[in-house]
């Protein structure tokens, strides 16, 4: 399947702030993300730089992995309390197909590139949907402990299979999507046909079958922390969680944590609006947008996270980590070192089959 892409844009208007689009805005918004490392780069890079330019009163709310439900119930009760949240792009799809996000035209919403390059241009194929304004490219992958497995570490994405191998725990995310496209790979898929398998009751019965092979040493995550601290506290030999997590893991912490690229699955986080905001909080969110999404800031939040920046005007301004004084670059799942065996998220089949996969894999997890 192709990726979504936004509808042909209007560039011969005259590029505005959003400012332009109400005369009064909301001296107070909720910013809805992850936490941890993540929102402490967000905070760094835009949160704090914008609230010192304008004034405005910034909430933090880190409910991102519950923003689909959430927005769902909010819309339903007619009050939507959430002014800018930060999604993957399948739920970003997801989003906006139910009309629950505003549309965006970047072109005139976003910022240009210094050079006076479009915003749709600058973003590229990353712009996959009407109301998705991407920020970062990460990517979900392992961690494991040095210390746990022997003289041969892990070089395989398979090796998470391997209990004879590498016996303990195992910490997997408590949701579908990457384990089933990692249980098809080590199960003999293809890559190229990995989503054309999981499309039919008979593959994923077959991925649900390999993680039924390990299914008792797993520890199931929810949280973008708990990966990082299992493996802190030697709960884990090997677990999935972000390559940002796992950075500051390994990097800021200085835990005994490797990284294991193989078979990274690269994604796409980014911001959308909520649907339905007043004149004035819409004014407010188009603001920031417009700010924290222009070249410097998406380069500024590469000082504090190693995810590479959505923008292709800003990945030369990607320099040194802001406190450890490191170069960023080699540690973005981007750079052709990490980057040998990647595979490629399918935003759009997860945002048609989503809950009923979701359904099934918590059937198969409550067994």
């Amino acid at each position: 399947m192709k990726l979504r892409k936004l509808s042909a844009l209007v560039a011969t208007t005259a590029l505005c702030a959003p400012m332009a689009f109400a005369a009064d805005m909301a001296d107070e918004m909720t910013i809805v993300s992850w936490g941890g490392a993540y929102s402490n780069s967000q905070n760094k890079a835009y949160h704090e730089p914008y609230a010192e330019k304008t004034g405005v009163k910034i909430i933090n709310d880190e409910s991102s992995n519950e923003a689909v439900a959430k927005m769902r119930a909010m819309n339903e009760a007619g009050n939507i309390t959430w002014d800018v949240v930060d999604v993957v792009a399948s739920d970003a799809i997801r989003l906006c197909d139910e009309g629950l996000a505003m549309e965006i035209d970047a072109d005139e919403m976003l910022a240009p590139a210094p050079d006076g390059t479009s915003a749709s241009e600058d973003f590229g194929d990353l712009l996959v949907s009407d109301c998705f304004i991407p920020q970062i490219v990460y990517s979900t992958t392992f961690g494991y402990r040095t210390d746990l497995v022997g003289d041969t570490p892990p070089t395989s994405v398979c090796d998470i299979f391997d209990l004879e191998a590498y016996p303990g725990k195992r910490a997997l995310e408590k949701r579908p999507i990457n384990n089933m496209e990692w249980a098809l790979i080590c199960d003999g898929v293809a890559k190229d046909d990995v989503y054309d398998v999981l499309a039919t009751p008979e593959g994923q019965e077959q991925a649900l079958a390999k993680l039924d092979t390990i299914k008792d040493s797993v520890i199931w995550w929810s949280a973008g922390a708990d990966t990082p601290q299992l493996l802190a506290d030697g709960e884990v030999v090997m677990g999935s969680t972000y390559n940002g997590r796992l950075f500051s893991l390994i990097e800021e912490q200085d835990q005994p944590v490797a990284m294991l690229w193989d078979a990274q699955v690269f994604d796409l986080d980014g911001w959308i609006i909520p649907a339905g905001l007043s004149d004035e909080r819409k004014a407010r969110a188009m603001d920031y947008i417009y700010f924290a999404t222009d070249t410097q800031r998406l380069a500024d939040q590469a000082k504090y996270i190693s995810y590479g920046p959505a923008r292709a005007s800003s990945a030369p301004l990607v320099g040194k980590h802001a406190e450890l004084g490191i170069e960023m670059a080699p540690h973005m799942p981007t750079d052709p070192a990490n980057a040998t065996n990647t595979f490629l998220y399918n935003y759009e089949f997860w945002a048609d089959y989503r809950d009923d996969i979701d359904a099934k894999f918590q059937a198969w997890l409550a067994k």
